[in-house]
């Protein structure tokens, strides 16, 4: 029987609106931010979705974000942490390298700056989310994580490898068998 997954993405931050590169490191939500995880939180109950059981990362922004979308009793877990970006952390997003196009990402170009290589968070995603999908209770899931992390997990999964993720995007995944299928994705309207 297929389960389903909302994997989310947090709230905008502050370094988010100073367009600042956060991976590790983390930045509190901006009031945008907050804003709009509140307007998510009323769109999925307007839609009737409900979830048995809820993840983020360990990073507070995440937290934070799933705490204002839902008041279900949730855990935090290391694997739906952003991609560590090493010395440029915190740093202008204009010193991020173009991404490897072959790779669909930026590769293993932090490795040597004390960051993490894109396998490696793809691989720690994934491992999380099927650990997440294959308990036997867990049916209709929410996890809050990032940017980064989830453009990986995307593009091991989705067929469509370019989908934008903003602020309080809401992908939905089915998962079955071991198998992730992405639907669609949950975004609010500018305007809302």
């Amino acid at each position: 029987m297929a389960k389903t997954l909302y994997l989310m993405r947090h709230g905008q931050t502050q370094f988010n609106k100073l367009q600042k590169i956060q991976g590790a490191c983390d930045s509190p939500l901006t009031q945008k931010g907050i804003d709009d995880a509140k307007k998510m939180g009323q769109l999925l109950k307007n839609k009737k979705i409900e979830f048995d059981h809820a993840y983020s990362s360990t990073q507070e922004r995440a937290s934070d974000t799933l705490e204002l979308v839902t008041d279900v009793p949730y855990k935090r877990l290391k694997g739906l942490k952003e991609w560590n970006f090493g010395v440029f952390e915190g740093e202008s997003e204009r010193l991020n390298p173009k991404p490897d196009v072959k790779a669909g990402s930026y590769a293993d170009f932090f490795v040597p700056y004390g960051g993490e290589d894109a396998i490696d968070v793809q691989k720690r995603m994934n491992q999380t989310l099927t650990e997440i999908m294959e308990q036997p209770e867990n049916k209709n899931i929410l996890a809050v994580s990032h940017g980064g992390a989830i453009h990986m997990f995307v593009l091991k999964w989705a067929k469509q490898k370019h989908l934008h993720i903003s602020n309080c995007a809401v992908l939905k995944f089915t998962y079955d068998k071991g198998v992730f299928t992405y639907q669609n994705t949950i975004e609010m309207n500018e305007n809302d």
